[in-house]
Parts: C-alpha cells; structure tokens; sequence
C-alpha cells in the first residue's frame, strides 16, 4: 500500500456551552478543527485530526497543523502509509518539532492500518481493557457558584469526575475549589486545573488553603521547575499536563517525584504512535494518566477511546468525549457518551466515517 494523495478539511466546531473559559481569561468560542484524509493506491482511506485549543494553550495554532501538513506531504507521497515506523522517521527527518502538525496524519495511519487488516485499532494498541472508558467534564471558569452547579449538572448526564477550570485570582480559585468540592459525592473525583495560569507564589496560597480538600493539583505553573516547586509545598495529589511533552519530560518528573499522575495528549506529543510509547512507559513506572488530545470532533474523540481502551484499566484515571462539547458532527461512528462512560468502536481502524455535508471540499490537496 503507498500513500498517493494527502487531502486537508477545515471545519469549526462551535462550543455547546457558547465560551471556554479557562487560565488568565483565555477563552475559545469556536475550535478551528483540521481534518486530513490519506488516499492510497488501495480501496481504503484513512483520517485523523488536530485542532489545537487557540493558539495560546500550547505552541500549536490551526493554521500552522495545515501548514505544516503542506510541508510534510511532499515526503509522505509513495511512503507505505502501514510502515508506521519509518513513516514517523520520515516526518521527524523532514520537519523539526512541530509535533501537533504530525499528529493527525499519524492518526489517519493508524486508522489506514487497522482497515488493512481487519481490526479496531484499540486491538492494534495493545488490546481491549474492560468494558468501558469512564471520563470526565471539564468545567468552564466561571464564578464559584455557577461552577459548582455544572458539577451537579453533569453528574446528571453520568459524569463523575470533574476537572475545574483555575488558574485565575488565587482567593477566587480557593472560592471555585471549595464551591465545587462541598458538592462531590461519595466516589467522585475533583480536579484543580490551572493550564499554567498561577505564579509559583500564587500557587502555594491555593495549595495551602486548599489543603483539607481532597482534590487534585493539574498543572498549577508555567515552568516544570515551579510546578515542582508547588509539588514540594503540598500533600495533595498532583497532576502534571503541559510540560510533559514526551520520554524525556517524562522521565525527569518520575526522577523528581514531581507528580502522582499525568496528562497523555495525542497530538502534544506528535500522535497515537508516540502517545502509545509514552503511555507504555506511564504504565511500565505506574503511573496513572489522563488519555486525551488538546481538543476536536468526532475523529479525535474516536482516537482517544482506542488509546484509552487499549491501556490497563488500573492506570486510566480519565478521559474525556470532545463530540459532547461542540454542536457539528465531522464523523459518524465515532463514541457517543453513556452514563459518563464511552466505548472504542469495534470495526476496522478508528470505526468513522467522515460527514463530508460537514467537512466541504478540501483546502489543500497533495498529490
């Protein structure tokens, strides 16, 4: 199989909720969402996607994804699109960091591969663990009381973890940790996601005031060196995000002791073949992670249930369904929340079919 032609979709994906609010006022009303198909000289197509969260969460903006993707295509045409090895090195060869770029075409290979041979691409991972992928709504920053009646809200949809968007004034923080905390249930989970917004001085106010609480600390500084810092000055279990961006980042938190569980983006560390490394080594250390992307659709949420679904239950602390949040498909089959839980499909690749009434025609086509 040999990949001839490379074609690139932009869709928006507007908020259910209207605004996503989250660190320092940043704040997306609408995701600007790139969708590639990867045509062979076979009956079968593959797709995968990345739509970064604004161009001020990671370094990673939309436009630069189909840029990038324009770079790499000329490289990619003729290359066995199952050889997902030398497909990686060939990217890596051709284009220096940028690994968001590369992620969605490493999706759309792994779907391309599962198709070619018959299998859910979960299977393709490491095999199917349980029954189900339990996830967990984010809550939009907002004044205290309004925060902690979406924690009531979406426990009524299934939900029973609960990540709070912080990372704002700190005595407004301790308000929105407490609000929401006085309202958990028996066996809920409450965590405390900054997205890097406070000052390292800033972030011990909330862990000291907080420290009765039984909630998690994700992600409270910028700097991996202030998040440790932080890590030092609590008890409370921590949660490392965005500077754990591959093997070596990862490595150098688990020397620190630098957190208890960590954040697993696909397209933060350049797709589901070095997402899937990374969570070998999470589960090869113990650790517990989270299993996401930065956001998207349908495509993105179907990739994220077969990473999740293909790692040991005992190390899966969430998930989370990114088609429950926006208000336009871009793929049918893709999971479908139940009861705060999601399932991998259990076709051949990433089990979707692309709503091209949704997509339009391509912006870019590489042949």
């Amino acid at each position: 199989m040999k990949i001839t032609e490379i074609r690139v979709y932009q869709i928006d994906l507007p908020l259910l909720e209207g605004r996503y609010t989250w660190s320092d006022g940043r704040h997306v009303d609408v995701f600007d969402s790139t969708v590639v198909e990867v045509v062979t000289d076979s009956e079968f197509l593959g797709y995968g996607e990345v739509c970064p969260l604004g161009s001020f969460y990671l370094p990673a903006f939309a436009a630069g994804a189909r840029a990038g993707i324009g770079e790499l295509a000329q490289y990619l045409i003729g290359q066995d699109p199952t050889a997902l090895g030398p497909l990686n090195v060939a990217m890596d060869t051709a284009l220096l960091g940028h690994p968001y770029v590369k992620s969605a075409i490493d999706m759309a290979c792994w779907d391309l591969l599962g198709k070619s041979c018959g299998k859910p691409v979960c299977e393709l991972l490491g095999g199917r663990h349980g029954e189900s992928i339990e996830l967990y709504r984010a809550i939009s920053q907002r004044p205290a009381e309004e925060m902690a009646e979406n924690v009531a809200q979406y426990r009524d949809e299934g939900y029973r973890k609960f990540q709070l968007k912080v990372g704002g004034e700190p005595l407004a923080d301790i308000e929105r940790i407490r609000a929401a905390s006085q309202v958990l249930q028996s066996g809920e989970t409450l965590v405390a996601d900054a997205n890097t917004g406070w000052r390292a001085d800033d972030a011990a106010r909330v862990v000291n005031a907080v420290a009765d609480v039984d909630v998690y600390i994700e992600q409270p500084c910028q700097s991996y060196e202030h998040c440790l810092v932080t890590r030092r000055r609590t008890r409370l279990p921590f949660i490392l995000d965005e500077c754990v961006d591959g093997v070596d980042a990862l490595l150098r938190a688990y020397r620190d002791n630098a957190m208890d569980a960590i954040n697993l983006k696909i397209s933060k560390v350049g797709g589901l073949s070095k997402a899937r490394v990374v969570r070998d080594l999470c589960v090869a250390l113990q650790l517990p992670m989270t299993i996401e992307d930065s956001w998207g659709g349908d495509i993105t949420t179907a990739a994220i249930a077969h990473l999740a679904h293909s790692t040991p239950e005992r190390f899966r602390f969430s998930s989370t369904d990114f088609n429950s949040y926006v208000t336009v498909r871009n793929a049918s089959g893709a999971p479908l929340r139940q009861n705060g839980c999601m399932i991998a499909g259990h076709t051949p690749g990433l089990g979707i079919a692309p709503d091209f009434d949704s997509l339009g025609s391509p912006v870019a086509r590489y042949r």
